[in-house]
């Protein structure tokens, strides 16, 4: 079994990067969230409200992060520590830093709504659901573990379930989806590796770097999205109704928690421990 992929997302709920090898920080991948969009009440916005932030595209060079959208000219942001302010991200506030005006306005022009764009200076500052972690676990701006994995097997027999689904109500089966769908950080891929094998995952070595595989990832309306074209749609929430619902939701990917730094690439191979 390998790492098949690794992908990073510069601002939460825009559009991420895949990349050949990545840092692997306490509280995440280098560079993954570290931005996020918030409205005027302190609130973080996501794509699961507006689909058109996923036409962000957000590269990071160092410090500076240039946003590309199709609103209006790339705009650069060279964030720097200033005062901090609270932002609420699934129910629990977080202090960030404001990004200015210029980012305000160019993210203000493409939702149609007052928004900002906020920076998290220092990710030591948000701790993992203590459910779930350690009391010194820390993650950035990811919805509440550093990292999402997610299998190959496990989308290749989802999207066998959609298409036996499509033709049983008679129906054109959809294309297959894509894992960008999922939005994960790390991909795995090989023999032996069975379909949602993930589940039952406690420990895992990604190359040098051991993880704690602490918690199922219930999915939302976000899936439905489609990542190239912000339309919505009744997949893969539907199919993962049906075979991987229980508790009131429904389940794909397992989150991760780094017991350390290190340093991870594409190919490396993966155990479970």
């Amino acid at each position: 079994m390998k790492l098949a992929s690794i992908s990073y997302y510069p601002v939460k709920s825009t559009t991420g990067h895949e990349v050949s090898e990545a840092d692997v920080l306490p509280w995440g991948l280098a560079g993954d969230r570290r931005y996020l969009i918030a409205d005027a009440d302190g609130r973080t916005l996501t794509a699961r409200v507006e689909p058109r932030l996923l036409s962000i595209v957000p590269l990071l060079d160092g410090d500076t992060l240039t946003l590309t959208g199709p609103h209006a000219e790339p705009l650069t942001v060279t964030p720097s520590p200033a005062a901090l302010s609270p932002v609420t991200l699934w129910g629990r506030e977080v202090e960030l830093t404001d990004c200015g005006e210029d980012a305000a306005a160019w993210l203000t022009a493409l939702v149609g709504r007052p928004v900002r764009l906020k920076w998290l200076d220092d990710p030591r500052r948000r701790p993992v659901d203590p459910d779930y972690g350690r009391p010194d676990d820390r993650v950035s701006l990811a919805d509440g573990f550093p990292l999402l994995l997610t299998s190959a097997a496990s989308l290749a027999r989802l999207n066998d379930w959609i298409t036996e689904d499509a033709l049983e109500r008679g129906e054109e089966p959809p294309a297959p989806l894509t894992m960008r769908r999922f939005r994960p950080n790390v991909v795995v891929d090989g023999m032996p590796l069975e379909p949602f094998a993930e589940d039952e995952w406690k420990r895992l070595r990604i190359g040098e770097v051991e993880f704690r595989a602490v918690k199922g990832c219930a999915r939302c309306v976000l899936t439905t999205i489609d990542p190239d074209t912000c339309d919505k749609g009744k997949e893969p929430i539907r199919t993962l109704s049906r075979y991987r619902k229980r508790d009131g939701k429904v389940w794909f990917g397992v989150n991760i928690i780094p017991d350390g730094p290190g340093h991870i690439a594409v190919g490396d191979p993966v155990t479970i421990l």
